[in-house]
This record gives structure tokens, sequence and C-alpha cells, in this order.
């Protein structure tokens, strides 16, 4: 279905989560991860730490985030390319890696954030203040979209139901992963310290860019392109392009506008992993440009 026709159909229906389980969930991935991190710096500005730590802890950040970018957002909730199914396996691993979400609901919404942009029914708009954008969202209930509406499509799937029902296998080996290699160490900066730079860089997204930045292309919210934040996530800082043009694969759309993101794509479309890449018509460019 076209995204106009979407955006005019869809309603807000939220799948509600129990108010323990999701205290049990900001635990675990935001306080957690936060307190570790503050321990972490700590460590290593008395010489308690290594910088084989640090190298694990970029690795590691930027494989998961990838997963996120390439995984969960253009290929899975914007459709924005078609791959080989090793290709889509490990950048959903890696995705559920991050510790984001399943896959299901991450997709859920994240559609339901493009059909209500900053207006009623937007699970994490700024209009709410930008602390509900970048993490309050979290802690209520009805935030939480029901995929069954949203995305029934990836329910036939095999790929995204594998790791749909295998997620909580990867939740574990996000942590396994980090210790084998590094020990306590490698746990604290390859799995705590990684996921609290991932979420916060990736819930950047919906805080920063819909309140700091430039907006090139008319859109009927706030989005903006933040530089900073599209180096941190890979890209996703282009935000006012992407809402723009959410089905574009390339969120970077000019030369200067660094989207690792894209390059890896056009890599493995190079490859032949990956086809029918969907990019803006240069007219549309031209048309939706202030």
């Amino acid at each position: 279905m076209p995204y106009s026709s979407f955006m005019e159909q869809v309603q807000p229906l939220t799948e509600p989560s129990p108010p323990e389980m999701l205290k049990l969930y900001i635990v675990l991935v935001v306080i957690i991860p936060l307190v570790s991190t503050v321990l972490a710096l700590a460590l290593f500005s008395w010489y308690q730490g290594s910088w084989k730590d640090i190298v694990l802890f970029l690795i590691l950040y930027m494989l998961t985030s990838l997963g996120v970018t390439i995984g969960y957002h253009r290929l899975l909730t914007h459709r924005s390319f078609e791959c080989h199914w090793l290709v889509k396996s490990t950048f959903l691993a890696l995705a559920c890696m991050s510790l984001e979400g399943d896959p299901l609901r991450w997709a859920a919404n994240h559609i339901r954030h493009h059909a209500n942009a900053d207006h009623e029914g937007d699970p994490h708009s700024p209009m709410d203040g930008l602390l509900h954008a970048h993490i309050g969202w979290m802690t209520k209930p009805e935030s939480f979209s029901n995929p069954q509406y949203y995305v029934p499509h990836l329910y036939q799937d095999d790929v995204v139901m594998f790791f749909q029902k295998s997620y909580s296998l990867w939740y574990i080996f996000s942590f396994a992963l980090p210790f084998a290699i590094g020990g306590w160490s490698g746990l604290l900066w390859g799995g705590l310290v990684r996921i609290f730079f991932t979420h916060h860089v990736t819930w950047s997204v919906n805080s920063i860019c819909h309140v700091f930045g430039n907006k090139p292309y008319k859109t009927s919210d706030t989005s903006s392109n933040n530089w900073l934040v599209g180096i941190l996530a890979f890209g996703e800082g282009w935000h006012n392009n992407h809402h723009a043009f959410p089905q574009s694969a390339y969120h970077g759309l000019k030369p200067w506008q660094i989207d690792m993101s894209a390059y890896i794509i056009r890599g493995l479309a190079w490859l032949g992993l990956v086809w029918k890449i969907q990019t803006p018509a240069p007219k549309l460019l031209q048309t939706k440009a202030k």
C-alpha cells in the first residue's frame, strides 16, 4: 500500500503491556546499562580497564547499531530493498542483540510513528516533551503498538518469525558473546556500556532529530536533519530526509551527508546480495524541497 494511502487510513491501535513488565524492561535496558556505564568510566579512569575493552565496545556497537538501522528499520519496516535470506538473517540477528525489542513490535511502533508523526497517536513525539520522546514513552503501556494490525505481512515471513520466536536467545547471546571474548570487563564494555550507547543514540533520532537540526524538505512533522546523530547512528540522523522519503534505502541524500548504512547497502548490491533498492526520483526531490 502506498505510504500516502496508509497514513490516511491507519489508526493508532496499541498493544498494552503489563505495568510490571514495563518496569522490568526499564530496569534491564535503561537503569542497569546507565549504572554500568558510570562504573566502567570510573574504572577506566582508575586504570582498571583495557583498550581491548574499548575496541570490543566499538565493534559490537557498530554491528548491533547497523542491525537496527539496516535490518529493523530500512529492510523490515520500510521495505526499502530486498536481499538474500542470509543478509536478512545477519542483520536481524544483530538487531535482536541490540535489545531494542523484538522485530514485530519494533516495526509496528515505527510504522505507527510515521502514520501519526507529531500528531495524536505518535508513540514518541516531542510534542509531549523532549524527555517523553527520548525515553518517557517507554514507561506508558499504551505506547506499544499492535503488530497484528501494523505489520500483519511480517507474520508470513519465515525469517522474521524465526527471529521473533528466538528473540530471548539473542538477548542472552548479546551478553554471552562479549563475556566469552573479554570476561567480566568484556561483558561490562561490550555488553552493558554498548547497550547504553546504542539505545541512547537510537532514541536521539526520536527526540533530538525532531527538535534540533535543519529541515530541507517539506513534511507534516518536526523531523530534522542532525549531522551528529547522522554520524553516530550510521545515517539515521538525516531524519527530515527520511520522513520526506520514508521508503528510501538511503537517508543521506547529498554527497556530504554521511550514511554508513547506505554505503553498506550499496556494497551488498554490488555483490548481488541486495536488489530492488528504493530511492526518490530527482523530480520528487525537487518537488519536496523547500
